[in-house]
This record gives C-alpha cells, structure tokens and sequence, in this order.
C-alpha cells in the first residue's frame, strides 16, 4: 500500500475523532470529564463499549490464535456472559446507590483510606501497563505499514499518536469516548466483515459457501474437557467470569461508562446487549480466523510464524487496496478505543481518589485536571518506548501477565466486602494486596513442578483472590462494620 493512501486513511480518521470532540465539548463543565453529566443513551455507551473490550490484542490475535487453539478461546468468552451478568446485577446497583464517580471510592466506605488507595493504586499501575501492552502492538503494525516508510522512528510515531488521543480527550473527557469508541466499534467490525467478504470474492464463493467452509473447518472446534492445559472448559469457563469482574467490573476503565448512563436501569440495560453484542463480535473474529487459514492453504500462502502477524500479513499483502485501508481503520480503532479510555479513566482515578481533585475548591479544576492528563499521556508514552527498547514480545507479555495478577487483590477486595460485613485492620490491607499477587505468581511459576504436570490457566485470578480474601479475614476485627 501507498504510505500517501495509509497517511490520508490515519489523518482522515483523525479529523473525525476531532471533529466528536469538538461537538460534544460544547456545554461542558467541570465535572463532565469525569461523568458525562450522567446523560449517556444506554444504546450508545452499549455499542462503544465492543470496541473498547476488543482491543487491538483481540483484533490481532484472536484469528491467529485459531491456528493453534481453534475455537477454545470462545469457551472463555461464554464465561465472560456470566461474568456481564453479574455486574449488571450485583456491582451496577451498588455503584448507582452511592453515586460513584470513582468505583474505588466503595473502598473507602466499606474498609478505610488505606483500602481505598490501595485499590486504586492497583489499578493506576494495572491500567497504565495493560493500555501501553494494547497500543504497543497496535503502534507496531502502523509503523510496519506507514512510519518507516517516511523514516519516521518508533518512538516518534507513538509520541505523535499520544498527542493526538490527548487532543481529543483532554476537554470533555469520558463524554468523548462515549462518542468516539462508537465511531470506533463501527470501523473494527466493518473491517473484519469487509475482510470476509473480499476472501469470499477472491475464492469465487457466496456468504453460505463461506459459512460451510467455517461450520465444517477442524478449526471450529470449540470445547476442551480433558487435561491439564490452559484450554480446558472449566478452566477457561471459570476464568471468563471472575476475569470479566475483575478487569471489567472492578475497572475504572470500563465501569466508567456504565456510570455515564442517566440511571441504574439504563446502565443494567447497557451491560445487558453489550454483552451480546460482544458474544457475536467475537464469534465473528473466529470465523474470520478460519477464513484467513482456509485462503492461506487454498493459495498456497506461506504463513509468518508469529500467529498474529496473520492477519496484517494478509491484509496488507493479498487482499487488496480496499481490504488494507480497512484492516488498517480497524486496528487504529481498536487502538485508540483502549488507549483514550484507559488515559481517561486514569486520569479520573488519580484526580477523585489520590489527590481529591473535586475537594480542593482553591485551584483551578480544569486546569490542574488538563496537567495530570498530560502526566498519564506521557506515562503510557515513556512505557511504549521502553516495550520496544526491550525487543522481546515474550518479555513485554510477561510483563503484560504480570500486571494481570494485580486483579486478583481488587476482586478479594470486593467479594469481601460485598459478602460478609467484617471490619478489617485498615492498615493492613496494603500489605495483603501486595502479598497475594507475590504468592499466586510463584503458584503460577511452580505449577507444572509442585502439582503433577498441573499448569493455572485465568483461574490464577481466582487463587489471587482467595489469598486476599483469606487475608481479610485474618485480618479482621471480629466486629462488624458500619
């Protein structure tokens, strides 16, 4: 592809991003950063959320991975659906009730300030690592396909991109992304159905022959019941649910969303077709994976090793001029739907629950919002960069595991709180938050050697979870609270 034509594609989208920006800044306050004004059509906030949950990983990589996994990784997405619906049930109400604009702030009311920041300390680290890992694997694909063309180098590109979601973001805040991660989810899924329907030209076949061709793939597998691997049902099944509270219900990235809509029915609402939404967003994703096999092997394509250069590799190289400009809106999207929202929801973070932002009526709001914003930008940016210098993705995903079992405190810490209504040694929850992480992550290490050739798979969490709750419990006063 023309680097000029991929230019035109990346700017034009941009204009776009700017031009939402431009339109629901208007009539804004101090306040609709954070909240919206709480005045989100449910319907939108529902559509926005598929791209944001997407990703670029999932853009990526879930085709690819079909070629190793077949369809086990829905098996985990059908426990994400369990997962949604406790949110929608269980977490959705409590927030509404005390008129949240920071979840963490539950934390305060249940346990003490000592839980309350380490909660959302977890998160402000969790969160910068999970947004940089998503955009890094992005940034790599658009600077394959348009940077190094022009000379331009890595750290450059990522720069220019950070700069630019701040543009879009800094005024108006979570009003935007409501917005734009609609315009967002439009493209990612327009350029995988665009993607199918240009393989279905090329291999001369309608829609129901492509059916066929997914329905009857080896590839389709879907259900894992024997052994010990991470792609078992009851591990996976398992690890969808309590991955889904932790990382989307217990996460200021996705829950601040749901608290944008005008009330708690519309929220609930929200959770509920999102969810679907997302089941057939990713089935789409698999069946696009066996359709890029199949078009590879009827071809006669030799393949990348890497499973998730599959698709770009494709896209930029065989499809087509029509199929590469989408391929490439949709991994922008996928990009930028994780990033801005990420950026955004630390900034809420860090202004509501470390330094009371809202509370502190002699500076200026707006204006000291505007610079911590700017800290995370930089932030996200300096750990891209280091991502890269580092040049092992085997590495850069370790760190990106790593940064997962921060999850498993957050969870112990709600599933304890919500279930029973014991005091705890407030000035020991830091400490517990920091040891159960230490402790599942040498589990994890030691699996295979110390349980019989037994390996953890997203039910680590759960292990991570119990040694927090565990601890709470230990460290329990023997009184209720109030």
């Amino acid at each position: 592809m023309s680097p000029l034509l991929v230019f035109g594609v990346i700017a034009g989208y941009f204009a776009l991003l700017l031009l939402i920006s431009y339109l629901t800044s208007l009539k804004s306050d101090s306040l609709t950063f954070y909240t919206g004004n709480r005045e989100s059509p449910w319907f939108l906030v529902a559509f926005g959320m598929v791209g944001a949950s997407l990703s670029g990983v999932t853009f990526i990589s879930v085709p690819g991975e079909v070629g190793n996994t077949q369809w086990a990784y829905l098996q985990f997405v059908m426990g994400n659906m369990v997962g949604y619906a406790v949110i929608g049930l269980v977490l959705i109400p409590l927030f509404y009730k005390l008129n949240l604009i920071s979840i963490y702030e539950y934390l305060k009311t249940r346990f003490g300030q000592k839980a309350y920041l380490s909660g959302a300390t977890i998160f402000l680290i969790s969160q910068t690592i999970g947004a940089s890992f998503r955009l890094f694997l992005a940034a790599t694909v658009l600077q394959l396909a348009f940077f190094d063309a022009f000379g331009i180098p890595f750290y450059a590109s990522v720069l220019t991109t950070m700069v630019l979601i701040w543009l879009y973001t800094y005024k108006s805040g979570i009003k935007t992304i409501v917005w734009t991660d609609t315009l967002q989810t439009v493209f990612l899924l327009l350029a995988v159905v665009i993607t199918i329907i240009v393989i279905g030209q090329h291999l001369g076949i309608d829609s129901g022959a492509l059916l066929t061709i997914v329905k009857d793939s080896e590839l389709s597998s879907i259900f894992v019941w024997e052994g010990n691997t991470s792609q078992n049902f009851f591990k996976m099944f398992a690890g969808g649910i309590f991955i889904t509270i932790a990382m989307n219900g217990l996460d200021q990235n996705v829950m601040q969303k749901n608290l944008t809509c005008r009330n708690q029915r519309e929220a609930q609402k929200n959770i509920f077709w999102f969810s679907i939404t997302f089941f057939l967003s990713n089935l789409l994703f698999l069946g696009l994976g066996v359709l890029l096999y199949h078009y590879a092997d009827a071809n006669g394509i030799d393949l990348p090793k890497a499973t998730d250069e599959l698709f770009p590799f494709l896209a930029l190289n065989h499809f087509g001029t029509l199929a590469g400009v989408v391929f490439l809106l949709g991994i922008t999207a996928a990009a930028f739907s994780s990033a801005d929202s990420a950026l955004t929801a630390l900034t809420t973070s860090f202004c509501i629950d470390i330094v009371d932002l809202p509370g502190r009526k002699n500076i200026d709001q707006d204006k000291t919002r505007r610079w911590i914003h700017i800290g995370f930008t930089f932030l996200v940016f300096l750990t891209i960069v280091a991502f890269n210098e580092v040049n092992d993705r085997s590495v850069v995903s370790a760190v990106f595991k790593a940064a997962g079992f921060t999850y498993g405190p957050l969870l112990g810490l709600f599933a304890f709180g919500l279930t029973n209504k014991m005091a705890v040694r407030d000035k020991l929850v830091p400490y517990i938050c920091l040891l159960s992480p230490f402790l599942s992550f040498i589990l994890d290490w030691n699996a295979a050697t110390w349980f019989n050739g037994f390996q953890f798979g997203f039910e680590i969490l759960l292990v991570n979870a119990a040694i927090t709750y565990i601890g709470l419990l230990l460290s329990s006063k023997g009184a209720t609270s109030a």
